[in-house]
């Protein structure tokens, strides 16, 4: 299970289409609808969270508007529990969530890795862009989060 702390429009379709896919299959677990991943270390940051659903629901709104920029329809239906305000939660004290710089440098490379091996057009734009992550997460000083399995 992969849910970026990247912004979603640095990833490719495949790895928007997984991250919607995981991010859904993340949501199932932190809503008990499914016994598998209940451990899963990416789920800490969201359990952390006072509202974990919420959460996640703020998560995949981003998500589902970038899909739906780029002109894919993603059932945004699906997301148990949607902002009511804005994406990323905006104005309902979800966020931000610290996210470290070691993490985001450490997403970064990886991702770079994935575009090189299956999209060289979005390699080419990793070539040249910088990290930023995802609305809900705030970039902290530290090194790869201890949630992270390198």
């Amino acid at each position: 299970m992969r849910i970026w702390s990247l912004h979603p429009s640095h990833l490719d379709r495949m790895g928007l289409l997984a991250c919607w896919r995981e991010t859904l299959l993340a949501q199932a677990v932190l809503a008990g609808r499914t016994k598998g991943y209940l451990n899963h270390p990416q789920l800490e940051r969201f359990r952390a969270q006072p509202d974990p659903l919420a959460a996640v629901g703020a998560y995949l709104s981003v998500v589902a508007d970038e899909a739906r920029d780029r002109g894919y329809r993603f059932d945004a239906s699906r997301i148990l529990a949607p902002p009511p305000s804005g994406p990323a939660g905006a104005g309902v004290g979800i966020g931000p969530i610290p996210v470290t710089q070691g993490q985001l440098a450490f997403e970064w490379e990886h991702l770079g890795r994935k575009l090189r091996a299956r999209s060289p057009e979005y390699a080419a734009l990793w070539d040249d862009g910088s990290p930023t992550p995802h609305p809900l997460f705030e970039a902290t000083p530290g090194d790869i989060e201890s949630w992270e399995r390198p």
